[in-house]
């Protein structure tokens, strides 16, 4: 079986390039210490590293989930792993135009303001 923690940071690392330092990761403590822990093991560890869906496939689907439920604080993020996913700023435009038209306008227009900034720091 593997190891969720280990896959985990390594996907993070690989589409995040620079955010994590190398080795095991201290998230730190705090109000609930352990939720980075679970994020990384159950989301980077476990579904990020399924087969069935490429990479690139699952950032369209996470943007197109984030930008629904208006989740400012994973977007930032999140364009910038779908950029190193493969997604063109042409296609990142599309995502938003797109979800305009199911989440609405101030959730895409929410997510163009965060993209921009996003995206102009690669």
């Amino acid at each position: 079986m593997s190891n969720l923690r280990e896959d985990g940071l390594r996907v993070f690392r690989e589409m995040l390039p620079g955010t994590l330092p190398d080795g095991d990761v201290d998230f730190g403590g705090g109000f609930a210490p352990e939720l980075m822990d679970i994020g990384v093991e159950s989301v980077f560890g476990r579904l990020w590293t399924r087969e069935g869906l490429s990479r690139r496939d699952r950032s369209l689907v996470t943007l197109g989930i984030l930008i629904a439920l208006r989740a400012t604080e994973e977007m930032d993020a999140h364009f910038r792993i779908a950029r190193q996913n493969g997604l063109s700023e042409e296609e990142l435009a599309e995502v938003i135009y797109h979800a305009s038209g199911y989440a609405g306008f101030p959730a895409a227009a929410t997510a163009r303001t965060i993209a921009a900034k996003a995206l102009s720091r690669d």
